[in-house]
């Protein structure tokens, strides 16, 4: 009896999806809910499971290809495995001897199963630690140096101080003698060309993924039907990088979880998002639709491109269930299990580039939204405070509206609000 594999429902909005991989191939035997194909769709991957045990007997749809919910995938022969798997069993019977005497003893010809031998097989293999030989070969010995009688003061200096491997310096003196002039000559020596050049040649021409097709389409979009425009602030990140210092230790043996910077963040923006719920609106034709409630979307870097899953109700988490469900998400987010669940209903986004090392961006809206908070890279900067100059962990703040329906003034208003309560973290404590 076979079995067919659909595209299952991807969720709402989604009517199509990509086949990114199969993770079997035909002939291959397969367990009940083993993944066997892995699907891409618009906002996350996911992989289809086998609806029963048996061998996969049929690829119905290539990799690349496009398919519809509900389409046939493939098919899987039912207890096809399980028929191979009795097929390979060797019983041993027991043989009846004089005086009805069982003996369970293997005959002579037949070789004893290898249990223990497997097992301490599995348990000798170890992983070895990576060692960098090549790199220390290639350093030249400080004593050859000196004692070789070929190189002059001076050549010995230069190799030494710049750690220059010898062995690859053609001399062009007496008997092969390296002189410094050998040395400023590899100054001049054209490097090779790139890894990726050989490789791959000049150019080289990679399909788009369908998650990356959609972060253009989306990114674009928003230019397009947006009345984009960004307002800058600066922060100064000393009180809240005291507190989590003080805090740290206890904090993490309470809750198990390190405190950091977002939960700040994500604090800070919904008590100003409750003072200007325009910024946490959206345009539904000629209708603005306020929201009451605050799901925080946060953009996550993977290797298939920027995904951004949504923190719900995050204006009832603590600071301890904010960073916990932060990280769950975003471990989620890198393996690339996100479900459809995970990415929708944000209100407010709220982007990290600071720890790439950004110093200052104009984030894009991520659509519907209105608003998105760009977080940066914290430097000391020199400040004026009470009339004197003093070094400050600085980070500038950056956010993007539509200004369709927030105000200049709100939009100043809204990030100076988040300025002041990061300033003085407090206050998110007091609820002032």
């Amino acid at each position: 009896m076979s079995e067919k594999i659909l595209v299952p429902v991807l969720g709402e909005s989604i009517t199509e999806a990509t086949v990114s991989k199969w993770l079997k191939k035909e002939g291959d035997v397969v367990e009940a809910d083993e993944p066997i194909v892995e699907l891409e769709t618009d906002k996350v991957n996911l992989e289809v499971p086998s609806p029963v045990s048996g061998t996969l007997t049929e690829i119905n749809s290539k990799d690349g290809s496009t398919v519809e919910v509900g389409a046939l995938l493939g098919s899987v022969s039912e207890n096809s495995s399980n028929l191979k798997k009795t097929e390979e069993i060797k019983k041993i019977e027991p043989v009846i001897e004089k005086d009805n005497v069982v003996n369970l003893e293997n005959p002579k010809n037949e070789e004893e199963p290898k249990i223990f031998e497997e097992i301490i097989e599995d348990n000798e293999v170890e992983e070895k630690p990576l060692v960098l030989t090549e790199e220390i070969k290639s350093e030249p010995n400080k004593t050859e140096i000196k004692n070789d009688k070929n190189l002059s003061p001076a050549v010995r200096k230069i190799v030494s101080e710049n750690k220059i491997n010898i062995s690859s310096v053609k001399g062009t003196g007496k008997d092969g003698r390296i002189l410094k002039g050998d040395l400023i000559n590899l100054m001049g020596v054209n490097p090779p060309p790139s890894e990726r050049k050989i490789k791959y040649g000049h150019e080289e021409k990679i399909k788009m993924t369908r998650l990356r097709q959609t972060i253009a389409k989306r990114l674009k979009q928003a230019q397009e039907n947006a009345a984009l425009l960004t307002t800058f602030n600066e922060v100064d990140m000393s009180n809240i990088m005291n507190m989590r210092k003080e805090n740290q230790e206890d904090f993490q043996n309470r809750y198990g979880v390190k405190l950091g910077f977002m939960s700040f963040f994500v604090k800070a923006s919904i008590v100003a998002l409750k003072n200007f719920p325009a910024v946490n609106a959206e345009i539904e034709g000629d209708t603005i639709v306020y929201k009451n409630y605050y799901n925080i979307s946060f953009a996550v870097g993977t290797d298939k491109g920027l995904v951004v899953p949504v923190l719900k109700n995050a204006d009832e988490l603590s600071f301890a269930d904010i960073e916990k469900n932060i990280k769950q998400i975003s471990e989620k987010a890198k393996d690339g299990k996100l479900t459809i669940e995970d990415l929708q209903g944000g209100t407010f986004t709220i982007s990290n580039g600071g720890v790439y090392g950004s110093m200052l961006s104009t984030p894009i809206l991520n659509l519907p939204q209105s608003g998105v908070l760009g977080m940066h890279n914290i430097v000391d900067r020199p400040t004026v405070v009470d009339g004197e100059i003093k070094i400050r962990p600085i980070m500038y703040l950056a956010l993007s509206y539509d200004h369709r329906i927030i105000d200049g003034k709100e939009s100043v208003s809204f990030l100076k609000m988040i300025k002041e309560n990061l300033e003085d973290p407090r206050r998110l404590f007091l609820d002032i």
